[in-house]
């Protein structure tokens, strides 16, 4: 499976970026040309990097975010490729990506699975290999390292507590990320995040209970994640606004 895919790390590591973007070259052994999975921010190096992995036949995004898509639109005009993404808004020469669609390009077969949560238009592309489970790239949806956030109000907690219990289900799959290291074994990652988000939602209830029911964001992040670093602090609120928001709806 690893010959089917080559990961190049972009140099915008962060706070919220870890080591920085994971960009995916995929195509199979002696094949003509290759897909790009998330080019990354517009950094010339980096691009020049996907760029000199061979003919560029087709670049796909996981979602929306400036680290993964800010440099499409210039290795797209590099290279002639299309871009393809579940937002109709990010595609340049192709149609929009289709829940379930199957794409064949660079000598390799994907299946576009959508996965909302992160932000709505998050979707992950199942690298499919005869006879195994395979590897999935999940973008923002799953990270190599801790977990991601709930970009409120474009994601949303009641469709990505849904979108990991598909990627459950697609069993011992490799795991591919946007950022952080490659992690075996998709299933137990996703219930690892299951189970991590069931524990936020009670201690989000029992800071309700403390502070009243009707608490505010800032507050509510003040007892939840106390201790949180100040440059990740957004991404908290963002994440309690979505728990908020999951538990106030009744979705609970």
């Amino acid at each position: 499976m690893a010959s089917l895919f080559r990961r190049v790390l972009a140099p915008n590591p962060g706070p919220m970026t870890l080591d920085g973007t994971n960009s995916y070259l995929l195509a199979a052994p002696g094949a003509a040309s290759v897909i790009v999975v998330d080019p990354g921010p517009a950094d010339d190096g980096h691009l020049a990097e996907l760029a000199a992995g061979g003919h560029v036949e087709l670049i796909l995004l996981t979602h929306h975010h400036a680290d993964h898509v800010e440099g499409a639109a210039a290795l797209a005009a590099a290279t002639g490729a299309p871009v393809r993404a579940f937002d109709a808004a990010l595609c340049r020469n192709a149609g929009a990506l289709v829940d379930g669609e199957v794409i064949e390009a660079a000598g390799v077969r994907l299946r576009v699975i959508a996965t909302p949560g992160h932000t709505a238009d998050s979707v992950c592309f199942h690298l499919a290999e005869e006879g195994a489970a395979g590897a999935v790239l999940t973008g923002d949806t799953v990270l190599g390292r801790g977990t991601t956030i709930i970009a409120d109000p474009d994601g949303a907690l009641g469709p990505y507590l849904r979108s990991l219990e598909t990627l459950r289900s697609l069993g011992s799959a490799r795991v591919l990320p946007g950022h952080g290291p490659e992690l075996d074994d998709l299933s137990l990652v996703a219930a690892a995040y299951l189970a991590h988000r069931a524990g936020r939602l009670d201690e989000v209830r029992r800071a309700l209970v403390d502070l009243g029911a009707d608490a505010s964001v800032g507050a509510v992040t003040d007892l939840v994640y106390a201790g949180t670093d100040p440059a990740v602090r957004p991404a908290a609120e963002a994440s309690v606004r979505a728990q908020l928001a999951y538990l106030r709806a009744g979705t609970d």
